[in-house]
């Protein structure tokens, strides 16, 4: 079963949701419980999780890659060999989610108990402490008090910098309601060498 959820605002999240028309569950998590319950970062992120709840492979992109740092910023175009790029690992990633629908543990893509505890990032003091900072934020931006929540999400943020989905919340949106504007690119410059995606760990991708 595929579940997907957005980590935003209804009216952010909804229209993307109806222009796609998905054939599965599509929730929208207002509250950031699913980040913290696992630890997600950024999105599209995901998570396998077996029929019995045990977590087969832990938070990492979904088939993402960091391919979007190669675009034009003026005409917002991709070069056509980062693009075909994207894709092959899209394919790659979606054939080893298939595999392990179709074989279970008998997929070499099901991590051992053991594999997906050592990978699975345990969030630190400060990162649940983020975590309560955000949430304070997100009830004060309901009552209106706009600039309490903005100071709540400026201590989530520097106190979990890793968090793309936190800083989100509270970063400057274009028209379409998303936070992909110079604020956004300087951010992702400051990275350096750094990844904006988690790599994938599968056989024939390499972390992009």
């Amino acid at each position: 079963m595929v579940l997907a959820v957005a980590l935003d605002q209804p009216e952010a999240a909804a229209p993307w949701v109806a222009a796609a028309k998905p054939t599965y569950p599509c929730l929208i998590d207002r509250e950031h419980r699913v980040a913290e319950l696992y630890n997600l970062v950024n999105v599209p992120e995901a998570v396998w999780i077996d029929e019995t709840g045990r977590i087969v492979r832990p938070p990492e992109s979904a088939g993402a890659t960091d391919g979007f740092r190669a675009m034009d910023r003026k005409t917002f175009t991709v070069p056509e060999a980062v693009l075909a790029e994207r894709a092959r690992v899209r394919s790659v990633y979606q054939q080893a989610l298939r595999d392990w629908v179709l074989k279970g543990t008998d997929s070499e893509h099901a991590l051992a108990p053991e594999d997906a505890a050592r990978k699975l990032a345990r969030p630190q003091p400060e990162i649940a402490q983020a975590h309560a900072h955000f949430r304070l934020g997100l009830h004060l931006r309901r009552l209106n008090r706009e600039d309490e929540a903005l100071a709540e999400f400026a201590q989530a943020i520097r106190l979990h910098p890793d968090s793309w989905a936190m800083w989100r919340e509270s970063a400057p949106k274009d028209g379409r309601g998303l936070a992909a504007g110079e604020a956004f690119w300087s951010r992702v410059d400051a990275l350096g060498e750094r990844p904006y995606y988690r790599p994938i760990d599968l056989p024939g991708v390499q972390p992009a």
